[in-house]
């Protein structure tokens, strides 16, 4: 086993507002955590992520969807069927759905919290974030941090 948490970003870099959990898992990426905690971009990978996530019993998922909301709006939901997942999740879709089914079914399937932030639209070729979903990274860093709290997983540590 890694470590004990796995904040895990997924979505396509180059679909704009759709990549948000990847520009997520970077901004992340950037700090210092304790040991333990692991930070992955997993962009569409899919079924790939299968090993990653049965290797944390806790894993914090971070996406895209497309779900009618104001555009930068942050939902936690704690799936526990693939059913559980909103019905809009973007380009990648199946292949999370199908993800967590096979985690369930080889009975390995860790305590997922999702976040979701909602887009507006899909911007192909775009690399960039849309000022209202950029300015919800911060907020959804604190409600990440804040959930990490009550699983009683340390935050980032500070270095002078």
């Amino acid at each position: 086993m890694k470590g004990n948490l796995l904040i895990l970003g997924i979505g396509n870099y180059l679909m704009g507002d759709e990549g948000v959990g990847v520009h997520f898992a970077k901004m992340m990426a950037q700090e210092h955590w304790p040991a333990g905690v692991d930070i992955v971009d997993g962009g569409t990978a899919g079924f790939k992520l299968m090993e990653e996530m049965e290797d944390h019993p806790f894993v914090i998922l971070v996406d895209a969807t497309l779900d009618g909301r104001p555009a930068g709006t942050i939902r936690l939901i704690e799936p526990h069927f693939a059913s559980d997942f909103p019905s809009a999740m973007s380009t990648h879709e199946i292949g999370l759905k199908d993800l967590m089914e096979g985690l369930m079914l080889l009975d390995r399937m860790p305590k997922v919290y999702l976040f979701v932030v909602s887009i507006e639209m899909l911007q192909p070729l775009s690399i960039e974030l849309s000022p209202p979903v950029n300015a919800a990274l911060p907020l959804l860093k604190r409600q990440v941090e804040s959930l990490m709290d009550r699983l009683g997983v340390a935050t980032a540590e500070v270095f002078d």
